[in-house]
């Protein structure tokens, strides 16, 4: 079978590339190993980035029905609802540089749900039953074997994506390079019954880890590795969740049932590279941490909407030269990043006095105003910034930045209008937004079979005037209200992003 791009892996990345694809002009066929959609509780929420990227595709009402209930939840397991840093719970959301910007809680059964169906409304095909046990590129494409229930078939593409998780196949089969560091400790999350809960101490740090627990629901951040099983995909048993509770509570409480229960290590690895020719991996395929601070699904969802558009461009053959590199220079170092913080989350709830020492005194800076902002920016993925090679030092702020929901006066064919940018964007592409007159859309013209142009007289930011916006929500390019725009810099961005002009 032959397809524009093989998406192995039918999570949520896998899910959002596959659509991201589609509306870029590409046909992605998702091959999925599960018979059916898992049910597992892995991530409870996305950050805002993640939650902006939805957004802009028209799925923020349903995320949002979720949110109430998630909201709830979270303040209840972890006993407050500041946002926590190595479970220090003190990122204040109100004291952020852009409150308004808020991650969506939305358990990960729940968001699969919603993807599945606006993928399939979009006409992207995914192959249950499919698991891939080979892998081979050549010059022109990719050869992918499956065993499947109608038996063992190659499926032929020009690219292929591994969003396949941690232990992905598609890495293992193209050769990527995984480097990292190993385990220090082990995170377990069970629905139980218990008998002595009533012993247990509150909820928070101990002697021997870390301890949540609502009624039916425990946790624990475990740094005792003796008990692990050597295969690290082993369902999580009574035994081994009874060990770990009473290890890390310092109590003799007894679990008597488990019901649904998971294990994660904070393990922290990534690929050197997110492409090997005519193979690419997003989210845990290419990069794998430590659950603190749940930014994992907002980082992959992110490498989906940083990819999606560019492979479709390449595969289009309207890439502009180094358009496909950009994903793994882009995206690389943010999954650094992530890596880098939870390592330090990890070093700071290790057990001992001297990491309490240190503890304390992260935990007073915390409430300095500028490091609680800091903090807040780290954890949300709000700090991420993309350089680009026509950026001048004094680029406008938002240069290299997600965009956030702006507020425009939109002038459009039929009447004047106020709208939130994300109601222009379900259908992708590249968005200018500039005044109607300006200099900017002369200057944009030869590339305008390419844009949706938005006249907008206003928006809600004082210093914009004007901006270029990538199909991931990037800003290309952006001017100030008081500047002469650039008109050389919005060439350089346009030929950047979208290529010469026809």
């Amino acid at each position: 079978m032959t397809t524009d791009v093989l998406v192995v892996g039918a999570g949520p990345v896998g899910l959002l590339l596959a659509a991201e694809l589609r509306l870029a002009g590409a046909s992605p066929l998702v091959l999925e190993q599960s018979t059916a959609p898992s049910g597992e509780r892995r991530a409870r929420g996305v950050g805002p980035l993640a939650a902006e990227a939805l957004q802009r595709r028209g799925l923020g009402p349903l995320l949002a029905a979720h949110h109430p209930r998630g909201d709830a939840e979270r303040a209840a397991d972890h006993g407050s609802e500041k946002h926590h840093f190595a479970w220090i719970h003190k990122i204040d959301p109100a004291l952020q540089e852009e409150p308004g910007r808020r991650g969506v809680l939305i358990r990960q059964p729940d968001l699969e749900a919603i993807l599945r169906e606006y993928a399939a409304g979009l006409g992207v095909a995914v192959r249950n039953g499919h698991v891939v046990t080979a892998l081979a590129q050549d010059e022109e494409g990719v050869t992918v074997t499956a065993d499947t229930p109608g038996g063992i078939r190659r499926f032929r593409a020009p690219y292929a994506v591994g969003c396949d998780g941690g232990r992905s196949t598609v890495r293992k089969l193209a050769g990527f390079e995984f480097h990292g560091t190993p385990p220090t400790m082990i995170a377990r999350h069970a629905e139980v019954d218990l008998e002595g809960a009533e012993s247990l101490p509150p909820s928070g740090r101990t002697p021997a880890g870390t301890l949540f627990h609502t009624p039916g629901l425990v946790g624990t951040f475990d740094f005792d590795l003796g008990d692990a099983p050597a295969d690290r995909t082993a369902p999580v048993t009574r035994e081994e969740m009874q060990a770990s509770l009473r290890r890390v509570s310092g109590t003799r409480v007894t679990v008597t049932r488990i019901g649904s229960a998971l294990r994660v290590s904070d393990h922290a690895r990534q690929v050197s590279t997110y492409r090997r020719g005519r193979v690419l991996l997003a989210g845990d395929a290419a990069h794998v941490h430590s659950p603190n601070g749940g930014q994992g699904l907002n980082l992959g969802l992110m490498d989906a909407a940083n990819l999606g558009w560019k492979l479709a461009a390449e595969v289009r053959g309207e890439a502009p030269e180094g358009l496909l590199d950009s994903y793994t220079r882009e995206r690389r170092p943010v999954g650094a990043a992530v890596l880098h913080n939870t390592r330090a989350q990890s070093a700071l709830m290790r057990p001992g006095p001297h990491t309490d020492a240190l503890r304390d005194i992260v935990s007073d800076l915390m409430d300095l105003p500028e490091v609680n902002r800091y903090f807040g920016r780290m954890m949300s993925g709000l700090a991420t910034r993309y350089t680009f090679p026509y950026m001048p030092s004094d680029a406008h702020p938002l240069v290299g930045r997600h965009c956030p929901d702006l507020e425009l006066a939109a002038v459009t064919p039929r009447a004047s209008r106020t709208v939130r940018l994300s109601r222009l964007t379900p259908g992708g592409g590249t968005v200018l937004l500039a005044p109607a007159g300006s200099r900017v859309l002369a200057d944009a013209a030869p590339w305008q079979d390419r844009l949706a142009i938005v006249e907008a007289s206003r928006v809600d930011r004082d210093d914009l005037s004007a901006a270029l916006i990538r199909p991931d929500g990037v800003v290309a390019w952006a001017a100030a209200p008081d500047l002469s725009p650039d008109g050389s810099a919005l060439t350089a961005a346009l030929g950047t992003w979208l290529g010469a002009p026809h």
